[in-house]
């Protein structure tokens, strides 16, 4: 429901502002001002509009990518991270998981997490932390290792967490690893605690949420059976992406959960799974809440699905697997929520859309996969979304002959996607085509004690101008789009206007806000509301 008074905005950034973060730098409008910007990446808070097409827009890459390379004998491979950025400081923490395998003398080191730091996010440095050791060197930037059991310790996702009242918890870690329970070893959910992010502390020996892990095709469980444990239907695999939820205030898990297939076997596909806690240790039983369907390709499944929260909307970097490639390539899919349980995937393959994220071409670290994590970085102008990558498949990693690291792509604040004005529009009752030329109309909104009102958009090859209409969709005097000032050029922030009234002289009420495009592409509009 479009909450429409300006005390519920006002409410509502309130609960965002200073709660615990996954690892996101999101200055706190409201204490800046009371303002709700409402992204166009969907029509959530369009009442309709006309002459329009939604437009992915995909981030750029860094032109410094890999911003971090393998070049320890422990870095095999690299890619799994998480990443926060301190508003206050400017610096950039950075976890990676660095892979060695057989180079590893000690099992516990086969798979670690290791730490790097940055003032810009681009150039970062790997600080000699001699925690732990690799084969003898103790001068190493690792920072947690695994348990040393039947398989491999897995991802690291960090979130930071500045208002536990206990300072040694205010970094936190999901992994994936083997633990002994009830005297068996078996798989799942592991988590350690940090007070700076370098020194970690793991809280347990036995798994906090089991997982499932066996071969493709193995029969499911009987009710009742009690000798196969780690064959557990319905529960989530070995990747883990966790993150804070501002609106139900509590931690959530999204990772891989295994479908069977179309014979009943067991392993057949990964989808998105679900599970949440409110104090990091317990969780809830996951739920399956997404799937590939009939409008996806043979090959497609879900490697991943990291999730953030961002002005109102879920978002997910859900990492597209496509097994008969290379050992399994990965590009990233742009998907969609409005409530972290019902998702849409409006930017897909199958609707002619590109990927979000595309692995790049030839033999660079990217090229054949591509790992996503639930920890974009927000600027004041940007968002930076850091993520690993293989130049071959996701099982490539004992290859020492490819090429890893992390890197780091880009767009601009609130540019997720935009509606732009269509080339041509015909049909309907229109007599002739109409060129170049749409019009976005919003559902009613409150807009008592409005102070201003901003739109991010571009329009360097046209013009865009802003209309108001009252609840009955009538024109407003004085707010007409002939009274409008027009609207030109590239600007995050354009300052709607009109030639000799504001927004403050609106007389109290709901008015539906009507922008047209003329040549011009529209991401997002900012209402900014007058403190009181």
């Amino acid at each position: 429901m479009l909450m429409n008074a300006p005390i519920m905005y006002r409410l509502l950034w309130c609960v965002l502002s200073g709660v615990p973060v996954v690892g996101l730098s999101i200055p706190c409008r409201a204490q800046q001002t009371s303002s709700r910007v409402v992204l166009l990446v969907d029509d959530h808070d369009v009442l309709y509009r006309s002459g329009t097409r939604r437009v992915l827009n995909r981030p750029k890459r860094c032109a410094m990518n890999p911003v971090v390379k393998p070049t320890k004998p422990w870095e095999v491979a690299i890619a799994w991270s998480s990443v926060y950025r301190d508003k206050d400081t400017g610096r950039y923490q950075l976890w990676y998981q660095a892979y060695a395998g057989n180079a590893a003398s000690d099992k516990t080191r086969n798979c670690v997490v290791c730490y790097a730091e940055s003032n810009d996010g681009v150039h970062f440095i790997k600080p000699n932390l001699r925690l732990f050791d690799f084969n003898g060197i103790k001068e190493t930037n690792i920072v947690l290792v695994g348990n040393g059991g039947y398989s491999t310790r897995y991802a690291n996702s960090v979130v930071y967490d500045p208002r536990d009242p206990d300072a040694s918890r205010r970094y936190k870690m999901g992994y994936y690893d083997f633990g002994i329970e009830a005297g068996q070893e078996g798989p799942g959910l592991f988590i350690a605690f940090s007070p700076d992010g370098i020194h970690w502390k793991k809280q347990n020996r036995s798994p906090l949420l089991r997982t499932s892990y066996g071969q493709q095709g193995e029969q499911i469980p009987m009710s009742g059976e009690r000798g196969r444990p780690w064959a557990a239907p319905l529960s989530m695999s070995d990747a883990v992406d966790i993150f804070y939820d501002p609106v139900r205030r509590l931690f959530v898990y999204y990772g891989k959960m295994w479908i069977d297939g179309p014979e009943g076997g067991m392993y057949y596909k990964h989808a998105m799974g679900r599970t949440e806690s409110r104090d990091f240790i317990h969780w809830s039983r996951p739920r399956l809440i997404c799937a590939p369907d009939d409008l996806d390709e043979g090959y497609v499944e879900f490697h991943t699905s990291p999730v953030f929260y961002y002005e109102g909307v879920y978002f997910c970097l859900n990492q597209i697997l496509n097994r008969g490639i290379g050992g399994g390539v990965i590009d990233i899919e742009l998907m969609l929520s409005r409530d972290g349980m019902n998702w849409r995937r409006p930017f897909r393959r199958a609707f002619g859309q590109p990927y979000f994220i595309e692995r790049s071409e030839g033999n660079h670290f990217d090229s054949g996969s591509i790992f996503t994590n639930a920890t974009p970085v927000i600027l004041d102008d940007e968002i930076r979304f850091y993520y690993g990558g293989y130049s071959q498949g996701a099982t490539s990693a004992d290859d020492t002959k490819q090429v890893s690291g992390v890197g780091m792509a880009w767009i601009s604040r609130d540019r997720f996607a935009g509606v732009a004005s269509a080339s041509q529009s015909k049909g309907g009752t229109l007599r002739e085509a109409v060129k170049d030329a749409g019009q976005v109309t919003m559902k009613p909104i409150d807009l008592s004690g409005i102070a201003g009102l901003t739109l991010n958009a571009d329009a360097s090859q046209g013009e865009i101008r802003v209309e108001l209409l009252n609840r009955d969709g009538k024109r407003m005097p004085g707010f007409t789009r002939e009274d409008a000032i027009s609207l030109h050029g590239d600007s995050l922030r354009h300052r709607v206007q009109w030639k000799e009234h504001g927004v403050r002289d609106l007389p109290a009420g709901e008015y539906l806000v009507r922008v047209y495009l003329h040549r011009a592409m529209l991401y997002s509009v900012t209402f900014e509301f007058a403190n009181r």
